[in-house]
């Protein structure tokens, strides 16, 4: 075994682990899925305006 992989081992081995600070995934999985509905329903009723914001900017950068 090469160097690096003891090292690997041995730090992997001895180092103490952080289980408490690996988050809450249920929490993320639905902070994720939040957004998704929040961007879902912005879009849905604000789209055109969107669409037409973003296309007289564009044709005012490209003159």
């Amino acid at each position: 075994m090469r160097w690096w992989a003891w090292c690997l081992v041995l730090t992997s081995t001895t180092a103490p682990r952080r289980r408490d600070e690996r988050g809450d995934v249920p929490g993320w999985v639905l902070v994720t899925i939040m957004t998704a509905g929040l961007v879902t329903m912005l879009w849905r009723f604000a789209g055109p305006q969107l669409q037409q914001m973003l296309s007289n900017a564009l044709a005012q950068v490209s003159g």
